[in-house]
C-alpha cells in the first residue's frame, strides 16, 4: 500500500463517521503528538534490549503497533487537510537527506 491508498482509506473511514469537523490541522497535529506520547510511554524506563525482548510477546507487539498506527493515521489526515502529497514529500526528503548525509566511502 502506498501513501495515496492509505490516505484514501483513512479519509473514507473518517468521512463515514462524520469526524471531519473535528479534524482541523491544529487538532490533528495535537492528536499526533498525543499518540506519539502514548507510544513513548510504552518505552519509558525500558532499555533498548528490554523493548526488543518485549516485542517478542505478540500482545505487547500489537499494542506498540497500534500506537504507531495511530500516529501514522493522524499524520496522514494532517497531510490530507494541508494538501501535502506524502509520497512526494517523503521522496523529496530522502533526496535532501541524501545530499546532506552522503554515503561515506
Amino acid at each position: 500500500m502506498d501513501f495515496r491508498e492509505l490516505e484514501r482509506k483513512v479519509v473514507a473511514f473518517r468521512e463515514a463517521r462524520g469526524w471531519r469537523k473535528y479534524h482541523t490541522p491544529k487538532n490533528l497535529a495535537i492528536s499526533a503528538a498525543v499518540e506519539l506520547g502514548e507510544l513513548l510511554e510504552r518505552f519509558q524506563w525500558e532499555s533498548d534490549g528490554e523493548i526488543l525482548a518485549a516485542v517478542k510477546d505478540p500482545a505487547k507487539k500489537e499494542a506498540i503497533a497500534d500506537e504507531i498506527a495511530d500516529v501514522v493515521i493522524y499524520l496522514t489526515l494532517l497531510a490530507h487537510e494541508l494538501g501535502i502529497d506524502l509520497d512526494g514529500a517523503v521522496e523529496r526528503k530522502l533526496e535532501k537527506n541524501g545530499r546532506k548525509y552522503p554515503i561515506s566511502t
